[in-house]
């Protein structure tokens, strides 16, 4: 028993380090792409790219996942992903111009997209049901923790030293991950070497790749441009096509038919407007506070800072409620602080306090906490586990996408109603005006996943399995 539980915490521990390192790189780009477009001389539009094409490989890479994952086992996947992580860590931190920094964040999400859908899979497979909700309390740390502390690390950083230490920084926890997993990584995962269906890896590679740039390019350049509308087309289509690939094939590359299990596609619902929200605000109080009270960029970081701890600490905590007492009333509490706390945003104006921001965006990211893992631990724990990695896969898609949709459809609506507000003369800073009509839409869309989360019913943990399957697992 011991022993279980001593390989168990050494898997557990290398997994969170590497997904913190992987997350974390999503945010870190932000405030560093000034300094980058001054020494590489680039556009800003070039320099969203560092962002923009991080999510865009992740979002491709997660869905191929659950292929992945049953193809090579726990150990293999760990060690190669992290391996190339910080190999595009190393391109990133060397480059001696921007289309090799461009090379390295590809390199570097391609490792990264494999990492959450994993660490998600291997706690659930070596965790008994009943402990399940603590184990992914510890996930909802690293997702709620890492983005969050990548703006106000990259703007010190940045601010002090070159943006290139943002890599050295990360590149060292990389490569010791990567030498303890050679040496104490087990494989807990089930091997079946599924067919490799090419076909369903291109589809998927332009439906979900296609439908993310398509979002992001609305973002940047708007929805009316050509860019965008191709960009959708092509990953519609695509996806469609994938979807109705999938449903034929034996052995599908993603199992849609996970949909079919009671209560997961409404948590995937609420899911996605939770990381929406996430996302959505943390890319809307630093345009607020950088471009109209011209706050600096490492000051809008540390707003966010209270609430990133708020949701390190509380992620652990909430885990073991769950645990005891199941996902419905916590997420429909969550949803409710969620709800409350973004409509605290809809007033913004060219006094409101350093303070107000940042306590708000702390109480909403408490109200998050309690939803963003519970409901996701809840709707895996229904599936058999032959399908807990299709699970994890499409929960975390359908997140990447809410995420890259959401922030681009709320952009999108912060600059329209800034550009006609600036003929009303009963208006007298559109800018701000614009940002709080974003907050109105994200209240709204928060309030549709509180209703929905009504209709998840509480369902009582059963063990599933022992500790001896683990034993037996680790031991293969």
């Amino acid at each position: 028993m011991g022993k279980a539980n001593e390989k168990r915490s050494t898997i557990v521990a290398l997994l969170l380090a590497g997904s913190f390192i992987a997350i974390l790189n999503q945010t870190l780009m932000i405030t560093a792409i000034p300094p980058i477009m001054q020494e590489m001389n680039i556009t800003a539009n070039s320099a969203q790219w560092l962002t923009t094409v991080f999510m865009l490989v992740n979002g491709i890479m997660i869905p191929v996942s659950a292929f992945l994952l049953e193809r090579f086992t726990t150990r293999q996947l760990f060690i190669t992903a992290m391996s190339v992580f910080a190999f595009g860590t190393l391109i990133g931190g060397i480059a001696p111009n921007f289309e090799v920094l461009l090379v390295g964040r590809v390199i570097q999400s391609a490792g990264a997209g494999v990492m959450l859908p994993l660490m998600t899979t291997v706690f659930l497979m070596i965790f008994p049901i009943n402990k399940r909700g603590a184990a992914m309390g510890l996930i909802g740390l690293v997702i709620s923790f890492a983005p969050a502390i990548g703006p106000a690390l990259s703007g010190w950083v940045t601010a002090n030293y070159s943006w290139r230490l943002l890599f050295f920084i990360i590149l060292p926890i990389a490569l010791i991950d990567i030498v303890i997993a050679v040496f104490v990584m087990k494989n807990v995962t089930e091997v079946t070497k599924p067919k490799i269906d090419v076909i369903s890896i291109i589809l998927s590679s332009f439906g979900f790749g296609g439908l993310l740039y398509g979002f992001t390019a609305a973002g940047n350049y708007g929805w009316f441009e050509a860019i965008t509308f191709v960009s959708l087309g092509v990953g519609g289509i695509s996806l469609i096509l994938f979807t109705a690939r999938q449903l034929k094939l034996k052995h599908p590359m993603l199992e849609f038919r996970v949909f079919t299990y009671s209560i997961f596609p409404y948590a995937v619902i609420i899911g996605m407007v939770a990381f929406m929200g996430l996302i959505g605000v943390e890319t809307l109080i630093p345009l607020y506070m950088q471009n109209m009270r011209e706050f600096t960029a490492f000051e809008a970081g540390l707003a966010l800072l209270p609430g990133a701890l708020v949701s390190g600490i509380m992620a652990p905590i909430i885990g073991r409620v769950f645990d005891k007492v199941g996902a419905r009333w916590l997420v429909i509490i969550g949803l409710i602080i969620m709800t409350l706390s973004t409509l605290a945003y809809i007033n913004l104006g060219p006094e409101t306090s350093f303070t107000y921001l940042t306590v708000m965006y702390a109480i909403r990211m408490f109200g998050l906490v309690m939803v963003m893992m519970p409901i996701q631990t809840a709707a895996l724990n229904q599936l058999p586990k032959r399908l807990i990695p299709h699970g994890a896969a499409m929960d975390n898609t359908m997140r990447m996408i809410a995420a890259s949709v959401g922030t681009a459809i709320l952009v999108s609506i912060m600059t329209t109603s800034a550009i006609s507000a600036e003929n009303r003369p009963d208006i007298v800073y559109p800018d701000i005006y614009g940002a709080n009509v974003s907050f109105i839409v994200l209240t709204a869309c928060t309030f549709i996943a509180l209703v929905a989360s009504f209709f998840v019913k509480y369902t009582k943990p059963e063990v599933d399995y022992e500790e001896k399957e683990f034993e037996k697992a680790s031991n293969h």
